[in-house]
């Protein structure tokens, strides 16, 4: 391989993967390859899978055959498989599609590194090519996961809870920082668990504030906050930090007692509910995401009746909804799937159709208020933004007139005028850019 020769990197699956490819394509770099946006136009091919569900294994399957026809007609030289579906499913992919030239499993910098005859710099490590828009980066500050729920593969394919130390995360954050990052996007498998097995403690509060005295960082946003040990003192931050977000993404997945036990996930309906009042007691601005799943094995209609329930009381600001899919060497898995796939369609549905007309009824309150954005990109009519209540990719948005003077990666102060399901409409307050 030389170093003249084109390499392209596809990323699948969650934004896990997507610091993962960043790192890697860092490391690449600075190894004097050259990079390509265009994975049509590359030499050879990382292909960074996803296994998550069905769904996602299923379409990095078909990321992985059209690549390999690629290299058939002479399209391709080299064709790499990374990531959480290699990571599982190695023995089995080098039989069923012998033509990838080499598969590796999860953070597989050194050995990729080497395949193209490189070597891994040590002192890069906290280093990224930042694939997302410029103003916003995603913060992975720990890998794999502790927690024993039925359903989950993700330890089977990332392994156990795995921290980075505060001091390497705020030289990546200053690092991302300098490079125009205004927002950090704080993810992991469980943020929550963060520290304890280096610190002897969860300390992912002093990790937040020591974030928040970087220059340059206006914004941090909190994903995969796991209920059943959700810190006190995290509470605290996000309410007194003003560059802490109010907005927690804290996966569910269920509310009934049956099927949270079988699903192993360590905590009660009764303590899920009293760990929602008091969120919500000391942070009373705050959005508050989730996700559930239904189809889940042993849910039975009465249960399903129990989630919807909740959901209608709750009134959550942001969810996703999951139909359960049978995973491999899961706790889970000796369940069989017994709900057929149509039934579990139809609870999702029933779902979405109850929060889109939650999710209305709350941007209607933001009608005649003004809220400060952070202007993301032009497309069609609309400059597109998001306020402290929009996390990317999964949440709603925030569309002002492309008639508005507008830069993307600054924050403006719009007022609210109108609204559908999920997004709002703004006009641009002048003289308000920052």
């Amino acid at each position: 391989m030389t170093k003249k020769e084109k390499i392209g990197i596809i990323t699948l699956g969650c934004s896990k993967n997507t610091v993962d490819s960043e790192r890697l394509m860092s490391q690449l770099r600075f190894n004097k390859f050259d990079l390509v946006d265009d994975p049509n136009s590359a030499d050879s091919l990382v292909i960074n899978t996803c296994g998550f569900i069905d769904d996602a294994k299923e379409e990095s399957v078909n990321t992985i055959l059209a690549a390999v026809e690629r290299k058939k007609k002479g399209n391709l030289k080299k064709v790499i498989v990374a990531g959480c579906l290699s990571e599982r499913y190695k023995s089995e992919l080098e039989i069923e599609i012998p033509e990838v030239d080499v598969f590796f499993g999860t953070e597989a910098y050194e050995q990729i590194v080497k395949e193209f005859g490189g070597d891994l710099k040590k002192d890069l490590l906290g280093e990224r090519v930042v694939t997302t828009p410029k103003h916003y980066a995603y913060l992975k500050i720990s890998e794999g996961c502790d927690n024993p729920c039925s359903f989950c593969a993700i330890p089977i394919m990332r392994g156990k809870h795995k921290t980075k130390s505060i001091e390497e995360l705020v030289a990546e954050s200053t690092y991302l920082a300098e490079k125009g990052v205004k927002e950090l996007v704080i993810i992991g498998q469980d943020t929550t668990d963060y520290g304890k097995e280096i610190y002897g403690k969860r300390v992912l509060a002093e990790l937040l504030n020591k974030l928040s005295g970087i220059k340059g960082i206006e914004w941090i946003r909190l994903l995969y906050a796991y209920p059943s040990h959700f810190p006190e003192d995290i509470m605290d931050v996000i309410r007194e930090n003003p560059k802490v977000l109010n907005y927690i993404d804290m996966p569910l997945q269920h509310i009934s007692d049956p099927v949270l036990k079988s699903m192993r996930r360590g905590i009660s309906k009764r303590r899920t509910k009293e760990l929602i009042f008091r969120l919500k007691e000391k942070i009373p601005d705050l959005t508050l995401r989730t996700t559930f799943i239904v189809g889940y094995p042993n849910e039975t209609e009465k249960d399903f009746i129990e989630l919807r329930d909740f959901i209608r009381e709750v009134r959550f600001d942001r969810f996703g909804v999951f139909t359960y899919s049978l995973e491999e060497n899961t706790t889970a898995y000796d369940l069989g799937d017994p709900i057929p796939k149509e039934e579990k369609e139809r609870r999702r549905a029933e779902l979405m159709e109850i929060q889109a007309k939650i999710s209305l009824e709350k941007n209607q309150s933001y009608i005649g208020k003004t809220i400060r954005v952070l202007a993301e990109r032009l497309e069609g009519d609309f400059h597109i933004a998001r306020s402290e209540r929009d996390a990317p990719e999964v949440d709603g948005e925030v569309l002002i007139s492309k008639k508005s003077k507008i830069i993307p990666g600054n924050f403006y102060d719009v007022e609210i005028y109108d609204c559908n399901e999920y997004d709002l409409f703004g006009k641009l307050i002048k003289n308000k850019a920052s």
